[in-house]
């Protein structure tokens, strides 16, 4: 019992520490929450469902539209490092029997082209934090303190308790926004928490393959779906939808709807991005070459469609009409 009680103490200053750390995401969280239920109390109700729902929703654009330049910058890196696969595997033939030189001079590489491998990883584990703390309150609304009523994280929650009960007992689809698979049960059967729960998590895990695939099909060139890169990039496209879909189970409905929300973002933003710009010797870039030629096509028909009226009539070929076209007249000319 002694040893027990001693390894908890050695555990405090930390959780103190975490504690204090996430103190300012719940002001932020429950701040940005309350402000969008008010905003859409209006229309669906203060204790409806769809209120804190779209409220979750709103969070999440608030918080992507946030993460906008570092989307673009982990865009840009992304393509960097894929572009660069090539020389990555000649400095790996070359220097491969030395491992030192061959990290030195890959990271010189990296540096050369301004490509960063952590650059990718920048916005998810940016939203980590928030996602935590969208956790933590919404955990927190789904238990019972020592008063008996749920337990408010945040500071915009603490001083209106009563939306704190509002999220506890808020439903969408007969499942409590507040409500994890897990804490359902089976007690009574199969219920609205697991089916609703289910279909966010397949939402969500199919939302980041869907990503994930649109990236490596249409976005990388033939070269760089070869080598440990590659190798890495496929690991990630099972592995992370099997990860969420797992974990999945333990969130609160309301962070699956916020995770989905996310994905869901980054597919359709990713997607954007793809069309508009990009990576050249990609099946992506070809398609965007075909668009700008039948652009251009579509430009061009409309003059060629009137010359070849005027050769129709004329009884003779589009180069003679052209040809046949009255030169510009000079000053002296004009006076004769």
């Amino acid at each position: 019992m002694l040893p027990m009680l001693v390894t908890m103490t050695i555990w405090d200053p930390f959780i103190s520490v975490g504690s204090a750390i996430m103190q300012p995401l719940y002001w932020v969280v429950s701040g940005i929450l309350v402000l969008f239920h008010t905003v859409w109390s209006p229309v669906f109700g203060q204790d409806s469902g769809w209120t804190w729902a779209l409220a979750i929703i709103s969070l999440t654009i608030v918080i992507r539209v946030a993460l906008i330049p570092l989307f673009v910058k982990q865009i840009k890196s992304s393509r960097a490092m894929q572009l660069l696969q090539p020389k990555v595997r000649e400095l790996q033939k070359k220097y491969g029997h030395d491992r030192e030189k061959l990290g030195a001079e890959t990271m010189k590489l990296y540096k050369e082209h301004n490509a960063n491998p952590l650059a990718s990883c920048l916005p998810l584990l940016l939203q980590s934090p928030i996602f935590i703390a969208l956790f933590r309150v919404l955990d927190g609304a789904s238990r019972l303190g020592d008063d008996g009523r749920p337990l408010a994280r945040g500071h915009w929650l603490k001083i209106h308790p009563e939306l704190v009960d509002s999220l506890n007992s808020s439903t969408i689809f007969g499942a409590r926004i507040s409500d994890t698979f897990t804490k359902a049960g089976f007690a009574n059967g199969i219920n609205s928490v697991h089916i609703v729960t289910i279909l966010l998590i397949l939402a969500m895990t199919a939302t980041l393959f869907v990503t994930q695939l649109q990236l490596m099909r249409k976005n990388m060139p033939a070269e760089a779906l070869t080598g440990p890169f590659a190798q890495q990039q496929k690991m990630m496209l099972y592995l992370f939808p099997i990860i969420f879909a797992i974990g999945g189970i333990n969130f609160p409905v309301g962070v699956l709807i916020y995770w989905f929300t996310s994905n869901l973002w980054t597919m359709a933003q990713q997607f954007y991005v793809i069309r508009r710009n990009p990576a050249p010797g990609t099946p992506a870039y070809d398609a965007w070459e075909a668009r700008r030629k039948a652009h251009h096509k579509d430009l061009v028909e409309p003059i060629r469609s009137d010359l070849e009226v005027e050769a129709e009539a004329a009884g003779t070929s589009v180069n003679r009409v052209i040809r046949q076209q009255p030169r510009k007249q000079t000053r002296s000319q004009r006076k004769v």
